[in-house]
This record gives C-alpha cells, structure tokens and sequence, in this order.
C-alpha cells in the first residue's frame, strides 16, 4: 500500500502540545521579526539607504511576506495541517519531490538561520562589553548549548521562555522609540532622507538582502503547524497578527531613528546609538532587548529546523533521512533533527567566529534571505497551483484569498533574488531543481493527494477538447497503442515493444480481458489492477493500464476495443500476440477484424523473446506494397529512436521475381526511403523461391523483423495460421502488421 506520510501520528503530537495563535504562531513569529536585524542592522540600512530607500526596502520586504502570508493561509485552511510547516503546505500543494526539494532548503534556512541569530547575539555582547571581545567563539558556543538545552526539553517550555522574553523585547522598543523621538530633529530627518550608499558592494539590493531577514519570521510559526491545536485557524490569524504589528514597529524605527541619529552614527554604530540616546538610563533594556531579540529568533530557528527535517523524514521522500523520523515518547519531539541542527550550528559558529566586526554575520544574512526567498516563492507557487488546478476540493475556510497576490508574490520573490545576487540565486535554483530531478527519478512510495492531480487534470481536458475539434493531419499521427497483455508477467516482450514504439511519442495502454461469471470476477478486478499496475510501476513503464470484464473473452476484447479511452486519444494501433492453438483460429481472426472494422492499425506479435545481442542489431522490414509498407517503415524508424535500438540499422528487403526489375525498384525504394528521411539499407532478391524460404534464408539472422499481412476471411482462418506457423518458426521476434492506412510516411 503506498504510504501517506505521517499525519496521523503529527496531528496527535500537536494535541499534546495544544498550542492557540498567540502563542504557538503569533510569538515565535513576532520575536523572530522583532529579532537582531532591528537592533543590529536596521540602523545601518537607515544609514546606507537614506529614509527613502529603507521605506521603500521595508514596503517590499513586507509585501512579500504579506502575499506570502495569504498564501499559507488558503492553504492551510484548505487541508489539516500536520507538522513540518512550509515543508508540509508546499509538498501537499506540489508533491514529494518539490516538497522534499524546497523542504531541506527550508531546513538549510532554519538550521543556517540558528548561528546566524546567535552571532548577532555575541555580536551585541562584545560591542556592549569590549572586554568579552577575545572570547567571541566561545561565548556563541555556550550561547547555542544553551539555547539546544531549551529546545530540548519540549516546545512548551521553549514557548514559556518566549513570553518573558516578548515582554523584555517590548520594554525595549519602548525604550529606543521614546529616546529617538526626544532626540528628533526634522533636519536630520530632511538630510538622512536620500541614500548614500558607501563601502564595498553595498547598493539598494545588497541592503536588501542584509535587511530581508526582519520579514522572514512569519515561518517560526508556521513550521510549529505540528504542536498547534487548531493550525487552520492559528496560522492565519497568528501570521497576519505578527506581520502587522513587525511592520508598525519597523516603519516607526526607520522614521525615529532616521531623524535621531547621524548618517555617521547609522552607519559606523547603530546599536550603540540606540543604547545612548534611550531615555533615564534605560540603556540596560535596550541591551536585554537585544540578547532577548536575538537568542529567542535563534531559539525559535532551534525549533522550527527539526521539526522540518523530521516531516521530511517521515514522509520517505529521502530513505538516507529516515533515522530523523523518530520522535520522543513525551510530546514527539524531533530530537534526532536537533543534534543535527546543533552540528550544523557549532560547525557554522566555529567557521564565522573569528570575525567580530559582522562580515560574517552580513554574509549569513544574505545566505538566509535567499534561501527564504526561494521558499516564499514555492509556498505562493503552492498556492497559486491549487488555486489554478481548480479542484472542487480547494475551499479555503480563509475567504480573502486570491490567486493574483500568490503569482505576484511567487514573481516577486523570484525577482528579489536574482536581482539581489544573479550568481547566488542562479546557484540555488540549480541545487534545489538537481535535488528535485533526483527525487523525480526516484520511485517514490508517497502520495499527497497534491494539487498537481487537479491541475494536470485541467489542463489534460483544455488540451483534449482542442485536440477534438484540431483538423486531424498525417504529419501529426502518433502511435496510441493499445497492448493485449492478458496477464503481464507472460507478455514482458509484448509489452516492451510496445513501449519502443510508442511510449516516448505516443501513448500506451496495457489491457487485460477478465473472462468469467461477472458477479465472481467482479471481485477479482481490483486485483487484477493493481497487479497490472505493479507490473507496470516495478519495470518502469510509461504505460497506463485498462482491465475489463466479459462473460467470454471474444466480448471482452471487442468491448475494450470499442470503449477503451475517449476522442482524440482512442488506439489506433493495437498489439496482440500470436495464436498458436487450432481451436482459437477463428476466433483469433475474428478479433483482428474488430480491430480493423474499427479502423485501427494491427500489429500481431510472434514472441521469441527479447533481442540477447546488445549491439549489431538488425531490424528487417519486408516491403510487400504500399499497404502495409509505410507503417513497418515508420514503426522500425519509431524503434531505433530508443536508446535500445539506436545503433541498430533498418534493412528494407524487397522481393521481384527477375533480373530486369532489379535497378527500376531499386530505385524507386532509394527514392521513397528519400521522400521518408528514414535511414535504411534497400535490398533487393531475385527469387522464385517460395516466400517461407526466402525470408528463413535472409532474415533467421536478423534482431526484428516486420512483415505486412492481409486479413483472411473467416472460413481461410485455419489455413492462415498455418502458413504464418510455418513462416514465423524459424525467425526472431517478429511484427505481423496490417494497416489502417492512417500512418504517412511522406508526412
């Protein structure tokens, strides 16, 4: 059976945590906002951007997050939400394998997003005590273990902490808004209004991408989604909740601070600033803010990393992740995915820990941005998709949805990074689609039930009823094959000449005729379904499957012959095996004439088993008229397109029956393989000899052979099998082929 992921088992770990949108979303969203690029870097873009610029930095960095928040609203109120966050609406939107792709991106984010908060943190502890400086590594090394101590205990604990921590935050925004405001003076205000950008590389984008990482804290709580007790309600409310107020309290800091602070003082000394000018002393609350600001983003990233990963894990989209499935006892917590996270925290501290002037931190800035850049982008795309695919089954409880903000916001985030960085986003993009191509070619187990069904779907019938009204013309004949496999497991070579054929140019259908009382095999056709189906999935064949049932087996194959598939995609070309039994004669022949009463092509195969030779392959076609000729061409030309047959050669064998016709047919044929473009050898014989001996005498030693047949009448059915018994004895796998006339070579 194919696994469903693990939502049962995450839904029930979410009623034991039972967190509401305040505290589950609203405050590890806001204090990861609220977080170390306010107290660290919000000045220094001020500086470098001038008022103007950082407005305007601020209006793109929040439209995005807004858009993006309206994304994740409709779907999450569209469908129960298990944990694993973004990771979880993106895969259930886009499938397994752009979930797996972006969902280790997203992981990368959150894990990366850990020791960049933290840096911030020690970043701010040296700069207020300069005397910590030479032990910089070490105090974001106790820092981290400390944070994975709280992490470790359980979400609900963390959250406890988090609440202390939001009231420490506001006491020291108001601290710094009141000091700039008593420090305000519309002149500096008028002269910091305009940009002046200064320093190596720094532009609108380039401050962008250090400012972008204040808006990304709407995924601390969304990446939650698994311990909420209610995450169709939760998510929305507590987003928008903490993008509104993120945004009031951003927007009031760029106009405070840029009337209250000197472009020098921006730029050279932000934090300090804000500690000095804070009003009565209360510098201390402005330093707590930032340690509270700074530790509770990275204790939010300590939670939402694993939690991540173990959806991931748990899904088997990568078998290499499944150890980080396992959960606690108490309360299922990813502490696997947290030791990781802690390794790829201690491994980033001990690489960036050197530098205590922030190059390192503006560079894990940027690193974060793109990444969540990427993931903002694929939760709109999710959105948009589900929206697009229109599935009955897309109705967002949320009802201020549309899909015009998603495709903006999936544009937009796009944009940004290749706007930001061509190189970087260019790079990321060519990681994330190399992960996604080797998810695609993987087997997968899952299945989401995801938004693709409904939008291929769509798609599949806006397509079809053009086709159906298109003028239907040579040039666009392509092989719709229609195998009568009976059971699979004895009709491998059947079915794997049906898919050289036509599977990369065509369509084809396995088909099996159930024979028998109808209310007994009525039971017996699911599981000759998913046998067929097996078949096909565990020998990787791009084929569909059809299974009917008939009191007999001659109704039974007139009936799929007759109802298999709809307009324009009905078979024309069917492929049976050969029938060796006497008894079945007339029978047999008259199933070939369904298939050409019905205007389809038919090709009758003599199984000798697959070609053992995997080079030096011949394909021999004999030319017996224009009757069936052009569609044995077509069909050995359609044969050496596949990887298996590339190196093969096309012999086109001619018999005459004198000398003199040699050079005019020779010819003629040379001319018609021309008109074709079909590469092939001519080969003429001058023979008397009966057909049987002549074609043992050339072809026994060919890889495949095509020979063009008549349909006999009924009466001649013993007969006709006789002589074909006789002709196919000695010769490989061979294609008896009798055309409906519809393929043109010329075309």
């Amino acid at each position: 059976m194919p696994r469903t992921g693990s939502s049962e088992r995450i839904l029930s770990a979410a009623a034991s945590n039972a967190l509401g949108a305040f505290g589950g979303v609203f405050t590890p969203s806001i204090l990861t906002i609220l977080g170390v690029i306010m107290f660290m870097r919000a000045g220094f873009v001020v500086g470098q951007a001038g008022i103007f610029h950082a407005l305007l930095i601020l209006a793109l960095a929040k439209g995005i997050t807004t858009m993006t928040a309206f994304s994740i609203s409709a779907v999450s109120t569209n469908t129960p939400v298990a944990g694993g966050g973004a990771y979880f609406l993106i895969s259930r939107a886009l499938g397994p394998e752009s979930g797996g792709a972006i969902g280790l991106a997203l992981f990368i984010a959150q894990a990366v997003s850990v020791p960049f908060y933290t840096l911030g943190f020690t970043e701010a502890l040296v700069r207020t005590f300069p005397v910590t400086a030479p032990h910089f590594r070490t105090i974001a090394l106790a820092a981290a273990f400390l944070l994975f101590f709280l992490a470790y205990v359980g979400a609900r604990w963390a959250i406890k902490a988090q609440y202390v921590i939001m009231t420490v935050l506001g006491l020291s925004i108001v601290a710094f808004l009141s000091g700039g405001l008593m420090n305000f003076e519309s002149a500096r205000f008028v002269e910091n209004w305009m940009p002046a950008y200064s320093g190596s590389g720094m532009s609108f984008w380039r401050t962008f991408a250090i400012y972008f990482p204040a808006a990304t804290g709407i995924m601390a709580g969304v990446n939650m989604s698994g311990d909420l007790k209610d995450p169709g309600r939760a998510i929305p409310v507590g987003t928008f909740m903490a993008v509104g107020t993120g945004f009031v309290i951003y927007l009031v800091q760029i106009l405070v601070v840029g009337g209250a602070q000197s472009r020098l003082a921006l730029v050279e000394a932000p934090f300090e600033t804000l500690c000095a000018q804070a009003p009565g002393g209360t510098g201390f609350l402005v330093v707590a803010g930032v340690f509270a600001a700074t530790l509770s983003s990275a204790l939010g990233s300590f939670l939402g990393a694993p939690r991540v990963l173990q959806a991931v894990s748990r899904d088997h989209v990568i078998d290499q992740l499944a150890p980080f499935a396992r959960g606690s006892q108490k309360g299922d917590e990813p502490h696997r995915a947290l030791w990781l996270t802690l390794a790829i925290t201690v491994a980033v501290i001990l690489w960036a820990g050197t530098d205590v002037h922030g190059g390192a931190f503006n560079t894990l800035a940027a690193v974060v941005t793109m990444f969540f850049l990427y993931t903002y982008g694929m939760v709109n795309l999710a959105a948009l998709l589900e929206s697009a695919a229109g599935n009955p089954s897309f109705r967002p409880r949320f009802r201020y949805y549309h899909w015009l903000p998603a495709m903006a916001g999936a544009v937009a985030c796009a944009g940004t990074a290749v706007l930001i960085d061509p190189l970087a986003a260019g790079l990321a993009a060519v990681a994330v689609c190399i992960l996604y191509t080797a998810l695609r070619r993987k087997v997968l187990r899952v299945r989401f039930g995801d938004a693709r069904w409904g939008f291929f779907f769509s798609r599949m019938r806006h397509y079809l009823m053009k086709l159906s009204t298109a003028a239907i013309h040579p040039k666009n004949w392509r092989p719709t094959i229609l195998v009568l496999t009976g059971n699979p497991a004895t009709r491998y070579t059947m079915a794997m000449v049906a898919l050289w054929l036509g599977a990369e140019r065509g369509l084809v259908t396995l088909a099996r005729v159930l024979v028998g009382d109808l209310e007994r095999i009525g039971r017996l056709r699911s599981t000759a379904i998913e046998q067929l189906d097996a078949f096909i999935r565990e020998n990787h064949f791009e084929a569909l499957s059809a299974v009917v049932m008939a009191e007999n087996l001659d109704q039974g194959i007139s009936s799929l012959l007759q109802g298999h598939a709809v307009n324009p995609l009905t078979p024309n070309l069917v492929i049976m095996g050969w029938s060796s039994e006497p008894d079945r004669a007339e029978s047999f022949v008259d199933h070939m004439a369904t298939v050409r009463l019905l205007n389809m092509s038919l090709v009758v195969l003599s199984d000798h088993g697959l070609p053992a030779r995997p080079r030096g392959r011949r394909i021999d076609v004999w030319w017996q008229g224009r009757e069936n000729g052009p569609l044995m061409v077509l069909l050995a030309h359609l044969l050496t397109l596949n990887g298996d047959w590339s190196d093969a050669r096309i012999r086109l064998i001619r018999e005459i029956p004198d000398e003199a016709g040699r050079q005019p047919v020779a010819e003629a044929m040379a001319s018609l393989l021309a008109d074709a473009r079909v590469e092939a050898e001519v080969q003429i014989l001058v023979s008397t000899d009966p057909f049987i001996q002549v074609v043992h005498r050339h072809s026994a030693d060919a890889t495949m052979v095509f020979i063009g047949f008549f349909l006999p009448d009924k009466g001649d059915a013993h007969q006709f099998q006789r002589n074909f018994e006789k002709i196919l004895a000695s010769l490989p796998t061979t294609l008896l082929v009798c055309s409906s006339g519809k393929a043109d070579l010329m075309a």
